[in-house]
Parts: structure tokens; C-alpha cells; sequence
């Protein structure tokens, strides 16, 4: 009985140790908003990292263009908001 008590702390802890680690925060980002003619372009950064912009016309809706690797190459995705990528939040 005592050994069957030792194995389920250690589970526990186990489990509890890995859903720490899963609750990691995100980082904030350094927005850099200008006004453009009809949108308005939103750039985020983390430690000077560009990892996305925002764009925000005035008619229609915002999107994203998003560095997923930092290759510089963007992307263009339809969402309400992003995450910071891995690349950018592992320089921390």
C-alpha cells in the first residue's frame, strides 16, 4: 500500500509538472501602429523580432500576414488574433 502511495505522488507530480510547463504565457508584443491612405497596418515584435503584421482597411476584413519560421517571408492568414511563434518567443 505504501509503495502504490509513492507511485501515485510521483504520477501526480508528473501530471502536474507537465501542465505547467504547458501554461506558459506569451509574450507581449511591441505593437507599431501607422494609418495608411484607407488602412490602417499594425507591426508586432518581440525583442525587435517582426513576426507579424496586421492589416486593417477601412472597408472589409483585418488580416494577418505572419513570418510562421523567421525567414521573412509572410503569410497571409484570416484570424482574429495570433500567437507569438516559436522562433520569436525561444530568443526570451
Amino acid at each position: 500500500m505504501k509503495r502504490l502511495s509513492i507511485i501515485l505522488c510521483l504520477g501526480l507530480g508528473l501530471i502536474i509538472g507537465a501542465t505547467a510547463s504547458l501554461a506558459v504565457a506569451q509574450p507581449s508584443p511591441d505593437i507599431t501602429v501607422r494609418q495608411d491612405d484607407n488602412r490602417t497596418i499594425k507591426e508586432y515584435r518581440v525583442n525587435g523580432e517582426l513576426y507579424a503584421i496586421e492589416i486593417v482597411p477601412q472597408q472589409g476584413a483585418s488580416y494577418f500576414l505572419i513570418d510562421d519560421d523567421g525567414d521573412g517571408n509572410f503569410e497571409r492568414r484570416d484570424a482574429s488574433r495570433v500567437e507569438v511563434p516559436d522562433w520569436v518567443a525561444g530568443d526570451e
